[in-house]
């Protein structure tokens, strides 16, 4: 698959590749020592295939883990395991390999980024969420209490190894999140690929490796897509941050209590609805986005009791934020995003809307 970003660097899509890591790694990223950075479930189920991998590629190699969970993607965990790093005398000729989900992804990419100012990394995602999405890009960081991956870098990995085949231990939850931005892509970029998730959401729930396989392929085409047009966000890549507006802000509001993709899904709804209410976005555009969601098992409706002067207040510290108002992206509808009056691929978003926006997607 071509490179997504501004660096050279291919998408490797294989069953098995976990295997192989050691030869994927090393060619793609040389170094003296690696340092395999995962949460403290992945590390379990895989942590001893991947430092195996390595180690049987003649490889010296160290395992460091953390806590699982968003809550942990903080300033501390990636000052604690830089630290470790240092005290296991990893040097500026060391690279990280990321293994995990999106945190894993975020964390470990950001300690690669800032490690004596900066040394290669490869991503292996191993949740549906961080293969279609989090992994390919170059995005990098943390969480802080003001809101969620606000302090960061743009640091491209040297390679992205995906195997399907670790899907098999994923938790049902996870595999639903990662639906959610698949369906994302599609409501950007593709309505026939949106149809076909509708249309073959029983065999993605039930993890049919050939429907995995296609989406996987295709959601990472087309997130490779924008990000080769605009690496640094800039542009057309805001795109991608379809229902993340109000989806990170109903993160940080619940304090990380509300998986990712559940959220970003009540967010899709919310911003369809809000595009609708303006005239921006075709009517209907919302409820087919509903119905496609509700079909893979996902909420469509905020969680009772948000407070939404609360979540106004966090979409305004949102990174995608200028001058203090939040930005959200509208679509002119389904598969096509739409542009603000001045070419912005984002428009800005009234506090008073927020409420009405969310009353509004559990219509």
């Amino acid at each position: 698959m071509p490179p997504p970003g501004d660096r050279d660097y291919d998408v490797v899509i294989e069953p098995g590749a976990l295997s192989r890591l050691g030869e994927l790694v090393v060619e793609a990223a040389p170094a003296h020592r690696y340092a395999i950075i995962a949460d403290g479930v992945v590390a379990d189920l895989y942590g001893a295939r991947a430092r195996t991998a390595l180690e049987e590629a003649g490889q010296r190699v160290d395992l460091f883990s953390f806590e699982a969970g968003e809550a942990r993607k903080t300033v501390e965990t990636w000052a604690a395991l830089t630290g470790a790093m240092l005290e296991a005398g990893l040097g500026r000729d060391s690279a990280v390999v990321t293994l995990g989900g999106g945190v894993a992804g975020d964390l470990g990419g950001f300690v690669a980024a800032t490690y004596m100012r900066g040394i290669p990394f490869v991503q292996v995602p191993t949740s549906l969420l961080a293969m279609v999405d989090a992994s390919v890009g170059g995005k990098t960081g943390v969480d802080t209490v003001q809101g969620k991956n606000l302090v960061g870098a743009f640091h491209h990995p040297r390679r992205v190894v995906i195997d399907p085949e670790l899907l098999r231990t994923l938790p049902d939850r996870e595999l639903r999140c990662g639906l959610a931005e698949a369906v994302k892509h599609g409501a950007i970029a593709d309505a026939a690929y949106l149809d076909w998730i509708e249309a073959n959401g029983a065999a993605l729930l039930a993890c049919d490796p050939e429907a995995m396989a296609f989406l996987v392929r295709r959601s990472v085409e087309i997130k490779a897509e924008f990000v080769a047009r605009d690496p640094l966000e800039g542009g057309p890549r805001k795109a991608l941050n379809f229902g993340h507006t109000i989806g990170h802000a109903i993160e940080a509001a619940l304090e990380y209590g509300v998986p990712h993709g559940y959220a970003v899904a009540v967010g899709m709804v919310a911003e369809a609805r809000a595009g609708e209410e303006v005239g921006i976005t075709a009517p209907g555009t919302a409820d087919r986005l509903r119905d496609v969601l509700d079909g893979l098992g996902l909420p469509t409706a905020p969680p009772a009791g948000l407070d939404t002067d609360r979540l106004a207040a966090l979409m305004a510290r949102d990174k995608k934020s200028r001058a203090a108002r939040p930005n959200v992206v509208y679509l002119r509808c389904v598969g096509v995003v739409a542009r603000s009056p001045e070419g912005d691929w984002a428009h800005p978003f009234e506090d008073a809307a927020v409420g009405a926006a969310l009353a509004a997607a559990g219509r």
